[in-house]
């Protein structure tokens, strides 16, 4: 399979919206918008992304839209995120991906975030060369309860 990012395109933004609504992949995410079926929070949401100095990408699987992975935040505190339609996880997508946007950004230090029952995520993470630095508890919106998750860095 063929893994490639390019820059978002607006007709992502439905396929984005679409994945970013599946129950399961929000309950494993956690930390996820108040509302994640409420469009125009969603659209709003995405102006300010595109606005702003964020390094965002759409993931593509032998061409077709199967997630989003960006890089965003303050100089010095930039963190990775990235959704994958779970139809495509287990499948080394979301290693790909992230490998290559770190080829793409290459600052240092970057950080990231991973509830600590997303095993799957916490070993992409692992796998693109992050380490575990610490533990927190926030609330997750997705599961409507506070929530452990890990702190990671890749120096």
């Amino acid at each position: 399979m063929e893994i490639a990012l390019r820059p978002v395109h607006d007709s992502d933004l439905p396929v984005f919206f679409r994945q970013t609504n599946d129950p399961e992949a929000l309950r494993m995410a956690a930390f996820t918008p108040k509302d994640p079926a409420d469009r125009d929070a969603f659209e709003a949401r995405w102006v300010r992304i595109r606005a702003s100095d964020a390094v965002t990408r759409t993931v593509l699987a032998d061409g077709d839209v199967v997630g989003s992975a960006a890089v965003y935040g303050a100089p010095g505190e930039r963190e990775v995120t990235y959704w994958l339609d779970r139809a495509y996880w287990g499948r080394g997508i979301a290693t790909s991906a992230l490998r290559a946007l770190l080829a793409e950004v290459t600052e240092r230090p970057l950080y990231a975030r991973t509830a600590t029952d997303n095993t799957g995520s916490l070993r992409v993470l692992e796998k693109c060369g992050f380490r575990v630095t610490a533990t927190a508890s926030g609330y997750a919106e997705a599961r409507g309860a506070q929530t452990d998750e890990f702190v990671l860095v890749l120096d």
